[in-house]
């Protein structure tokens, strides 16, 4: 018996067409998909950032900014920072260190230091006779520390002088 008895061209065709549609599901599966069309996109503008207002200073405040030690300061690590009296807000103090930049408010402490407050409340610089330090209060490390500003630096020196004049009578 031959072949084509067995498969008559016409089963032989539905044979093919039925192996056809099985396979097309596996195809199409395989495809990738199609891309939806894209929305044009909007340029979102952000707003500029609102400054929080700057009050006034009060007479604690003033007084305060008069004890600040102003200038260049030379920090551990060759770091620098410079405090500056604020050009816009009066008995306010302007930090900067590299590219990055404080407006900060002078505080008096109870013991005698001088704190300057970020109007933030991100950053917090110490004055003490000794040195001064650039903390992140938000992250809670410093920023720079062992600064040194040219007016410690006098006042070092001239306690070290006072020191070794006491030591000199005191040995004689």
């Amino acid at each position: 018996m031959s072949t084509r008895k067995l498969f008559p061209p016409a089963l032989a065709a539905l044979a093919l067409v039925v192996m056809g549609a099985c396979a097309l599901p596996a195809i199409a599966q395989t495809a990738p998909p199609a891309k939806a069309a894209k929305a044009p996109h909007k340029a979102v503008k952000k707003a500029a950032p609102v400054e929080a207002p700057i009050s006034d200073a009060s007479p604690e405040q003033v007084k305060a900014a008069e004890l600040v030690y102003y200038g260049k300061y030379d920090c551990e690590f060759n770091q620098n920072i410079d405090i500056v009296q604020s050009v816009k807000h009066s008995a306010y103090v302007d930090v900067r260190d590299g590219k990055s930049g404080w407006l900060m408010k002078p505080v008096l402490s109870s013991t005698g230091a001088i704190r300057l407050e970020d109007v933030k409340g991100e950053t917090l610089m110490v004055q003490i006779a000794a040195k001064s330090m650039l903390l992140n209060v938000k992250t809670g490390h410093r920023i720079v520390d062992d600064c040194i500003s040219p007016k410690q630096r006098e006042l070092i020196e001239a306690a070290k002088a006072s020191k070794a004049a006491a030591a000199a009578s005191a040995a004689s």
